[in-house]
């Protein structure tokens, strides 16, 4: 049972439940002491000992139903024909009347055994045991389900079967009927079981290959569906880039051994370290000023980056931020004070899908917060750069720069057509510390990764 329980904990895991070491142990504890036998206390053990929230506690009680109740077994013949039943026991006691030819062999494999008498507690346990010793619990892509469900038949003792259907065929073709169908029956049990773990113990690699060919897919060109994917995917990076980034590390804040300083100012008690001196690096305060184009020629990824922004209030303390399309507006406070889909809502009602104007908008920020922009300042453009033909006024776009600590411009287009039609993407290169293409998830949060990780 303590396998058992391993492997309820990583389908828990696999299910999205934060399960700690600890308090796996601290769940075995509590079901050595209130047994296995009343299921419903068993669920709510495990919900007391491992779910920190609501929606873990709902993850895990699905994960609990699917987990502990095994699929029914699949029976050669319909229950509610008792006709067939009927001609069935019948057939059964004529072929095991004396001397009758059709009698089954007594040389039959144990498995055939089972089959034939529908014993459905034996075959349970049968399933179960070649499960275990095919460690079904490794399966991890549905790619894998023909390979684990022949290891299962080949323990189950496959091969021996259709030798004795063989014979059967010939001895007494009735009873080979019976055995064939409960043959396909018991291949039918087992696609179930390799199923049933696939959803237990895949969902978790599952889920990472589709990240994973998720985040390299262009956020141009995703449909409906894997938009909303996506989001939940921008969501998963934001807060693991607020993990890694808002504690700052106390390595960091202390520093190196000062070797010199140490052995002077401990020259009193012979040169034995009592009182240590540490080397500080002085490390900027980070101010970030984000700039973020959610025109219509960038709507389809103007929601990504204004999650990702919305990740940057809360990673570093001091950010002002800032949308347009034909004009600049300030919607830090907008980003401070309401959740992220309210917050993209309320930016994109403002002044979201209009006709990008890059001139007018670096105009607006040059009358109005200009003031902002220190040698300190990080300035994040987020951006095509095609301004429909007008004024790019890239010369606010230098001023910037020279007052700034750095810009750095991340676009979503390909560098291929950077310049080409109205992009004017080269000319404001000129002027930037650093220029990439965004155009997938993991470039975005590599980017804003590299961003934040100078500050550190």
């Amino acid at each position: 049972m303590r396998e058992n329980l391993h492997r309820f904990f990583r389908a828990a895991r696999g299910a999205g439940v934060r399960i700690s070491p600890s308090e796996s142990m601290d769940a075995m504890r509590a079901v050595a002491d209130v047994g296995f036998y009343d299921r419903s206390v068993l669920r709510d053990t495990f919900l007391v000992t491992l779910a920190k929230s609501q929606e873990e506690k709902r993850l895990l009680s699905d994960c609990f139903d699917v987990f502990f109740d095994h699929p029914e077994l699949t029976q050669p013949l319909a229950d509610g024909d008792p006709d067939a039943s009927g001609e069935q026991q019948e057939g059964s006691e004529a072929a095991q009347t004396e001397g009758a030819p059709g009698a089954p062999s007594s040389g039959l494999g144990q498995l055939a055994q089972t089959l034939l008498s529908q014993d459905r507690a034996e075959m349970e346990a049968a399933i179960s045991n070649a499960a275990n010793a095919a460690s079904l619990s490794d399966i991890r892509f549905f790619t894998q389900r023909g390979i684990f469900s022949s290891r299962i038949l080949d323990l189950l003792g496959i091969q021996q079967l259709r030798d004795d259907l063989e014979q059967l065929a010939q001895t007494n073709p009735s009873e080979a009927e019976r055995l064939a169908a409960a043959t396909e029956a018991l291949r039918e049990n087992v696609r179930d079981r390799v199923s049933q773990a696939l959803l237990l113990y895949g969902r978790e690699e599952t889920e990472n290959l589709r990240n994973e060919i998720l985040k390299n897919a262009p956020l141009s060109q995703l449909d409906r569906r894997q938009v909303e994917q996506m989001r939940a995917l921008i969501r998963v990076m934001a807060r693991r880039l607020r993990e890694r980034y808002s504690r700052p590390r106390k390595r960091q804040r202390r520093g190196h051994l000062d070797v010199r300083r140490t052995i002077r100012r401990n020259a009193a008690w012979g040169g034995v370290p009592f009182l240590t001196t540490w080397k500080r690096r002085h490390r900027d305060r980070p101010k970030i000023v984000a700039i973020c184009d959610v025109s219509g020629s960038v709507a389809k990824v103007s929601d990504f980056f204004l999650l990702l922004i919305y990740s940057l209030h809360e990673v570093v303390s001091d950010v002002r931020s800032f949308a347009f399309s034909g004009h600049l507006v300030d919607v830090s406070d907008i980003l401070d004070s309401k959740t992220p889909e309210a917050a993209m809502a309320d930016i994109m009602s403002l002044v979201g899908l209009g006709s990008s104007d890059y001139g007018k908008s670096l105009a607006d920020f040059e009358a109005k917060w200009m003031r902002h922009v220190t040698p300190q300042t990080t300035v994040i453009v987020l951006g095509d750069a095609r301004t429909n033909n007008l004024n790019p006024r890239a010369d606010i776009l230098r001023r910037i720069s020279e007052r700034s600590k750095r810009v750095v411009w991340l676009n979503p287009e390909g560098r291929m057509i950077w310049g080409m039609g109205d992009s004017e993407m080269p000319r404001y290169a000129t002027y930037c510390s650093v220029v990439r293409q965004c155009s997938t998830a993991r470039q975005l949060e590599r980017a804003i990764s590299d961003i934040v990780a100078s500050y550190q």
